[in-house]
């Protein structure tokens, strides 16, 4: 008898991973024993298979079937082998032209406007190369992604080649219905994230008069069309009084999720702070003070406190961000940044980057670990400069960093964050000093103490 992969189901092969599926629209790769994985694919609606207690397990679980007269499957299910190392998703910045001048902006080194893009033929170079890596998940970003003239080209050709669009990073300015329409026609399930600083306050850090309604504008409009929609608000001194204020109204829209995030000592907010920025100290205890009220009433939206918590008001639970690893999860194999490792990160100029919050630094800095324009995406995921900085240990951490390596904490707090160590340390394997203030100052403490009765989703207890 014939059977056919359910039609969200592809078979893929990496580099130190050969036996794996993706489920359409989920970002990771599902791991399969040698056994499944040949079984499944002969599940092509072609060769017939034999009956046995392994297949009926996958009938069981939604990935095969019997095979209809004539079916046959697509080109994104059929199984293939990607020469490289595996990389679930990548973060494009399509373009670095803005119509803002954002004060913070990380993507730069200077306050100078970035003119740099891809042209479409080497979006399609790039997106031909990423579909040849097994990359899934894309997240599209800039500058303003929805500046480049094709924007909409390249989201589609995305599609063509089977991957999808995770997330869409944008400051709100282009999004209008017509828009929505043609986002919505491809793909209504993109995950649409706004960039909204407060309250009043939106403005002088976006460097453009209205820009906040604008931003106000879209996210209602994102939630009209049925997007799940989120926004991003980067905190500093100057917009404190009115971050209670900013997530009431969030919630009261419909986000469905917003993201804190402490401004970082960016290159060019560095130019530009004036004294904004929020000690780290200083970030704990406000933030903290905000969780503290925000929790008291009913709320639906869920929040991402940058490196303090992550809260889910509609279950009453949370997740200290700080503690990578819980009791017995640490292990020295474990990249330094999970992050970086499952998500390939491109600027405009082509340069590959552990993440998008080092851009401006690596800029500034001169480090330069590859270009996807140059030298093409698989090479740069098979072996060199790249892979080294992102397939980077715990142990290769500890092993050069005594004070890491002495610290009781280590194996919960993993090392902390390297673009945090990065800035204020100058070494890829330096010290996350936002970390050990979190651990050595009882602020794990004080935050199960903040969140009082809500269910701790990785609770630990230190020896």
């Amino acid at each position: 008898m014939k059977y056919i992969l359910n039609p969200n189901i592809a078979l893929r092969s990496w580099r130190l991973v050969p036996y794996a599926y993706y489920i359409k629209h989920r970002r990771d790769a599902i791991g399969l024993s040698r056994e499944q994985f040949e079984l499944l694919s002969r599940c092509d609606g072609v060769q017939d298979v034999e009956e046995s207690e392994l297949l009926h397990g996958l009938i069981g679980s939604g990935m095969v079937r019997p095979c209809a007269g004539g079916e046959k499957l697509t080109d994104w299910q059929k199984p293939k082998f990607c020469d490289n190392r595996y990389f679930p998703s990548m973060s494009w910045m399509i373009t670095g032209k803005c119509n803002y001048n954002c004060l913070h902006c990380f993507n730069a080194a200077d306050n100078a406007p970035l003119m740099s893009e891809f042209t479409l033929e080497e979006a399609e170079k790039l997106i031909g190369e990423a579909e040849k890596c097994g990359i899934n998940a894309v997240t599209i970003t800039g500058g303003e992604p929805m500046l480049h003239k094709n924007f909409f080209d390249i989201i589609e050709s995305l599609y063509a080649h089977g991957m999808y669009v995770r997330e869409l990073n944008t400051n709100g300015f282009f999004i209008d219905d017509d828009a929505l329409v043609r986002l919505k026609e491809i793909d209504g399930g993109i995950r649409v994230k706004i960039s909204f600083d407060g309250i009043g306050h939106h403005d002088w850090l976006r460097n453009r008069k209205g820009a906040e309604e604008n931003a106000l504008r879209a996210i209602r409009l994102c939630g009209e069309y049925g997007f799940f929609t989120q926004v991003q608000t980067n905190v500093h001194r100057k917009n404190l009084d009115t971050l209670l204020q900013t997530a009431e109204k969030m919630d009261e829209m419909g986000v469905e999720h917003m993201r804190i995030i402490r401004t970082t000592e960016a290159p060019r907010w560095l130019q530009n702070a004036d004294g904004a920025t929020l000690g780290i100290g200083e970030y704990y205890d406000t933030m903290f003070d905000f969780l503290h009220t925000y929790i008291q009433k009913p709320r639906k939206m869920s929040i991402d406190v940058w490196q303090v918590a992550q809260v889910y008001p509609q279950s009453k639970s949370y997740r200290a961000r700080p503690v990578e690893c819980a009791k017995g999860e640490y292990r020295d194999s474990i990249p330094v940044c999970r992050g970086n490792r499952g998500m390939v990160s491109v600027d405009a100029d082509g340069n590959i980057v552990p993440c998008h919050q080092l851009s401006g630094y690596y800029a500034n800095h001169g480090l330069y670990i590859g270009n996807v324009k140059r030298e093409g995406l698989q090479p740069l995921l098979q072996a060199g400069k790249y892979i080294d900085e992102v397939c980077a240990t715990l142990g290769q951490l500890k092993a050069s960093n005594e004070k890491c390596a002495a610290c009781k904490f280590f194996r919960y707090c993993a090392g902390g964050c390297r673009a945090i160590s990065l800035a204020f340390t100058h070494d890829k394997f330096g010290v996350d000093p936002s970390k050990c203030e979190f651990f050595k100052k009882d602020y794990y403490e004080k935050l199960v103490a903040t969140m009082g009765d809500w269910r701790n989703l990785a609770p630990v207890t230190f020896d």
